[in-house]
């Protein structure tokens, strides 16, 4: 399972970094990351979707399974 993780991370990243890659060479053609990210980021509803999104993703990736470091053993 940890293997299929580390690989799907490196997919996505990969596709980010192609992504913006691409969108560099073909400036008029490709968005980049960033003007994306600047457009979804100007309405209100879009950057509490996005906040929204940061948080849940940073509760699945940093929270779930996480046990206090100061809790005595039972």
């Amino acid at each position: 399972m940890h293997v299929v993780a580390v690989t799907g991370w490196i997919v996505i990243v990969a596709v980010l970094l192609a992504w913006q890659g691409m969108a560099l060479v073909y400036s008029s053609e490709w968005p980049t990351l960033s003007s994306i990210l600047r457009s979804l980021m100007r309405p209100a509803i879009g950057r509490f979707i996005l906040f929204a999104l940061w948080l849940w993703l940073g509760w699945h990736l940093f929270i779930r399974g996480w046990e206090f470091f100061l809790r005595r053993p039972l």
